[in-house]
């Protein structure tokens, strides 16, 4: 009897083996893409989004990290006397697009033969760097059945290593509950922006988590992140399979009406996500994670018109 771990057998490289997530060429690649938000391409805002009624509003919307060069009489002091961090309050004339990347870290993105987590991690790399080089303002939360601390929004190419730092330190962290993360992250903003999900959506209330980011206000994209074991698996006799995030074991003997089964029941899942998320007027993109990294961003991506 074979054992086939069911989402989870992949390892955390260590950091000291740990290939440098997006390399010179790649980055300079990078440099021409943007980030595509329907609602700020609508208004003509236009040279890092930027509103020419620039200074016409006071009307507070929400914090970012402090960056050299930021007007230091925004600097919210109350925050720094509580987190020793700086934190500037931006103001509705402040019209640069508010990127967040959510990306799900629970134990069933790592596995895969192509690991579904650390192939994520690079996606996130890269559409933060275009953000940052675009003079949008980017965030980055890890989520698993919470949220956790995040990368706040910062805005500036010289931000990019921060960021990379930050995404290279996300590892797998409890079982999945997407439901409850959006939740908590649509509760923790008074200001939308595009929010960008990428999660293998092996949780039950995707939808529901979703529908609360879109109440309020976001415009959503999600890559749906899957390893090919998933989505043609090779597998037959008697296996017993183990959940990676509860540790639950079952045994089932696999033959080809099992597996066709599987792959009706898999495609009629996906259907049903990507009719949810055209209604919804959310932008869904399959990915697999053994697709090479520079095909997902230069040609699925701008298929999808999530770069552009």
């Amino acid at each position: 009897m074979s054992t086939v771990t069911v989402a989870g057998a992949g390892e955390r490289e260590a950091p000291s083996t740990r290939r440098p997530y997006l390399d010179e060429a790649l980055l300079r690649k990078l440099d021409r893409l943007r980030l595509m938000s329907h609602r700020m391409h609508a208004s003509g805002s236009h040279g890092g989004r930027r509103s020419r009624k620039r200074g016409t509003s006071v009307e507070f919307a929400d914090y970012r990290e402090y960056t050299p060069g930021d007007d230091l009489r925004q600097i919210d002091w109350n925050i720094y006397g509580r987190s020793e961090r700086l934190y500037v309050k931006l103001r509705e004339d402040e019209e640069s697009l508010a990127i967040y990347l959510l990306l799900d870290c629970s134990r069933s993105m790592d596995w895969g033969q192509a690991n579904k987590l650390a192939f994520a991690r690079r996606v996130v790399a890269a559409l933060g760097y275009v953000g940052l080089n675009a003079l949008d303002r980017v965030g980055v939360y890890a989520f698993s059945d919470r949220l956790h601390s995040p990368f706040p929004l910062t805005s500036g190419r010289a931000q990019a290593r921060r960021l990379f730092d930050y995404v290279a330190q996300i590892g797998p962290a409890r079982e999945t509950n997407i439901r409850q993360a959006l939740y908590s992250f649509a509760a923790l903003h008074r200001r939308s922006g595009l929010a960008i999900v990428l999660s293998d959506l092996m949780s039950a209330g995707s939808q529901e988590g979703l529908t609360a980011i879109l109440d309020r206000g976001f415009e959503a994209v999600v890559l749906h992140v899957l390893d090919p074991q998933e989505t043609d698996p090779e597998v037959e006799g008697e296996v017993e399979l183990v959940d990676r995030e509860t540790g639950r074991t079952t045994t089932i003997t696999v033959d080809p009406v099992t597996l066709e089964n599987y792959k009706i029941h898999l495609a009629a899942w996906l259907q049903e996500t990507e009719a949810f998320c055209r209604r919804r007027q959310v932008k869904y993109v399959p990915v697999s994670s053994a697709t090479p990294l520079d095909d997902v961003l230069f040609r699925q991506l701008r298929l999808h018109r999530v770069l552009v």
